[in-house]
């Protein structure tokens, strides 16, 4: 199968293990709420139903957060659409308390962990071009 979207998730390289796994599962939620990506549900022999899942393949990345800064603002002039993380977001549980934390800060200011970026596959790959696949 074929795309002519791409998703991708970076992850700011100097975050803990379950941090990574945590922001990647939020950004996913964003992008999977909002796009049209997710598929039909899941059937084993037994016929017992799972939940769908994405269509796409998703491609992770790291970098750091000077990094991450500059492709937000790029991003922010592609056709793209966009889901972030701050390092606030780990003190906050619902929500209410993210939207609230993520509004205090200008988007220059903002202090990313993690973005996720789906759009067009020339669009992502110029904005992503350099970025080293996370290990």
């Amino acid at each position: 199968m074929e795309f002519d979207t791409k998703i991708k998730i970076v992850l700011r390289d100097d975050l803990e293990m379950w941090q990574k796994l945590n922001v990647t599962a939020f950004l996913m939620s964003g992008i999977a709420g909002t796009q049209n990506i997710i598929g039909q549900p899941y059937l084993d022999k037994d016929n017992t139903q799972y939940l769908p899942m994405s269509q796409q393949p998703i491609m992770i990345h790291s970098s750091t957060g000077e990094r991450m800064n500059e492709l937000l603002q790029k991003a922010l002039t592609k056709e793209v659409v966009i889901t972030i993380y701050t390092e606030e977001l780990f003190n906050t549980y619902n929500d209410e308390d993210n939207r609230a934390m993520v509004g205090k800060f200008k988007t220059h200011e903002l202090n990313l962990v993690g973005i996720g970026i789906r759009g067009k596959k020339n669009h992502v790959d110029k904005l992503l071009k350099g970025f080293d696949l996370h290990k």
